[in-house]
């Protein structure tokens, strides 16, 4: 049985405000929903995507959430031309798919990215470096493409383990 945090990010809450209202998201990475079922439940429509089917089905039946059983790791971009309001990722990484985020967010998209980077094997999983980002990765990978509206990085003592995040929130200003 899988078992979820109820707590979402705090990035994911404090940018969540720039959001379209009742708009669409794609949660990448959804896992068992913590950042999913805290945004259903603020009204936007919620794309969740896993490779943890058993994970995902803990949130079967939620309102404003569609559930996506798939291996975002291999194969194509599934999402085509789909457009989003808005994109999630949080506590996930592969880089492939990072051009393909711009791409999929409308104008006036917001894009929010939380995940692990270099330093934070000191303080546990993830410690293979594939799965760390560099110094100012997100800022060098989207600033080009989207206006950054916030940035952070290093060590957040957050419950319920301290990590080494890198954080960005970000806005597609043109098509």
């Amino acid at each position: 049985m899988h078992e979820y945090s109820p707590q979402p990010s705090h990035w994911v809450i404090q940018h969540s405000a720039h959001i379209k209202p009742e708009g669409k998201i794609l949660d990448l990475a959804a896992g068992s929903g913590r950042n999913a079922r805290w945004l259903a439940a603020q009204g936007f429509l919620v794309e969740a995507v896993d490779r943890d089917n058993a994970a995902l089905q803990t949130m079967q039946g939620l309102r404003n959430i569609n559930l996506t059983h798939l291996d975002m790791e291999n194969g194509e971009w599934v999402y085509g031309n789909s457009q989003f309001d808005a994109i999630v990722v949080c506590r996930y990484l592969h880089r492939p798919l990072l051009p393909w985020l711009v791409h999929s967010l409308v104008a006036g998209g917001v894009l929010i990215y939380e995940t692990f980077m270099m330093g934070n094997e000191a303080y546990g999983s993830p410690k293979n470096p594939d799965f760390l980002l560099n110094s100012n990765e997100l800022l060098d990978t989207f600033q080009p493409l989207l206006t950054v509206i916030a940035y952070e990085e290093g060590l957040l003592q957050e419950t319920p383990t301290p990590a080494v995040l890198q954080r960005i929130a970000a806005i597609k200003l043109t098509s």
